[in-house]
């Protein structure tokens, strides 16, 4: 009976959150109610009410997907900056991603950018931030995370949803010391992680997007991988995450780079510095200052990314993200070539039985 009410749901929530969102949340600074939508999310793990979501929303044995040598449940899961400091992953985990990205975290502990700096256009059904990787440090997010490992495998057992890990570069740190400040959260966090994300295409951190440059990051990636795979005793599956920003000619250079390297995945992509295609008054969109777009403005640029990547990737997976909103979205990314989806922006004006649509509609295809 609960499975059934809980499907049912499921079935309603297109039609019910829109009513929640403009009633609770749409007059609300958007970093506020993102603290309480997820703070929701959390309560409902504490009080067991979660478990009914769980069994409605898990995904079925036929989703599960083999890439960077794990086995995901789904391949759709969360990207980074949902749950940036590990506090809550346990009880996202619940709502049916088959895989949750960390981050991103910093070697050092960081406030962030002034507030605000995360702004809705929901006409675009998009969002502006330029939060810059606020985050409780490495050091303090560790131990979290050695413990939502333990939590998903006593709950969900063998193949519980995978738990990802984006790091990047700490503000107050040069670029000449990049790799050294990448290392320390390599050192601190890769034993907690089932795969690593280096992060260069943030637009929120001065000179970040630099290191995107091959000359830099090659050598960026070699040493993470390197270190990983030293402080774990395992192979710790590495990716890198990209901007949409990228010319083509660099999305393939990066591409080339990836091969080279061994590496085991490519996410494309990151938030976007453009201001283009956007229907919001320009005025306005201005108005609000510097950030990234993220949501449906990104999704051609995405698609473009990921043609680009599929024709150029040899052995590394394709993580697909920008502008995925639906169930058919997640087909087309994955007919185009990429092994795994993730989302972030559609969570925030689709509510929390979204990943349990994605997953019905992957279940339907």
């Amino acid at each position: 009976m609960t499975n059934l009410l809980a499907a049912r749901l499921v079935g309603q929530s297109p039609k019910l959150y829109p009513h929640v969102f403009n009633a609770v949340f749409a007059d609300m600074d958007a970093e506020r109610a993102h603290e309480i939508g997820f703070g929701a999310i959390r309560i409902a793990e504490k009080t067991g009410a979660s478990k009914v979501l769980r069994a409605a929303l898990g995904p079925k044995e036929s989703l599960r997907t083999q890439a960077m040598g794990l086995t995901f449940p789904s391949p759709f899961g969360l990207a980074a900056g949902f749950d940036k400091a590990g506090i809550g992953t346990s009880a996202l985990a619940d709502l049916g991603f088959g895989h949750i990205e960390v981050g991103t975290i910093t070697g050092q502990e960081q406030p962030g950018n002034p507030q605000p700096r995360l702004f809705r256009l929901p006409e675009d059904r998009a969002l502006i931030n330029r939060m810059g990787f606020n985050n409780h440090g490495a050091q303090r997010i560790a131990p979290r995370l050695a413990t939502t490992r333990k939590t998903l495998t006593r709950r969900f057992g063998q193949f519980r949803p995978i738990l990802g890990v984006n790091i990047g570069k700490s503000k107050v740190v040069e670029l000449e010391d990049a790799i050294d400040d990448y290392l320390v959260s390599t050192q601190l966090l890769a034993r907690h992680a089932d795969y690593l994300v280096v992060n260069v295409s943030s637009p929120n951190t001065p000179g970040l997007r630099q290191l995107q440059a091959i000359e830099s990051l090659a050598p960026l990636l070699a040493a993470v991988s390197k270190t990983a795979d030293a402080v774990t005793g395992r192979h710790v599956p590495l990716a890198v995450k990209i901007a949409p920003d990228l010319v083509d000619d660099d999305v393939i250079a990066v591409a080339d780079m990836v091969s080279e390297l061994g590496l085991d995945g490519i996410i494309a992509t990151n938030t976007t510095i453009s201001r283009d295609d956007l229907t919001a008054d320009p005025a306005e969109v201005e108005a609000l200052g510097a950030g990234g777009v993220s949501g449906a403005p990104l999704a051609a640029r995405s698609m473009e990314v990921l043609d680009l990547l599929a024709k150029h990737v040899t052995s590394a997976s394709i993580i697909s993200v920008g502008g995925v909103t639906t169930g058919q979205d997640v087909i087309d990314r994955l007919e185009a070539g990429a092994t795994l989806v993730q989302g972030y922006t559609a969570f925030l004006y689709e509510g929390p039985l979204w990943a349990g649509r994605i997953n019905a509609a992957l279940e339907n295809r």
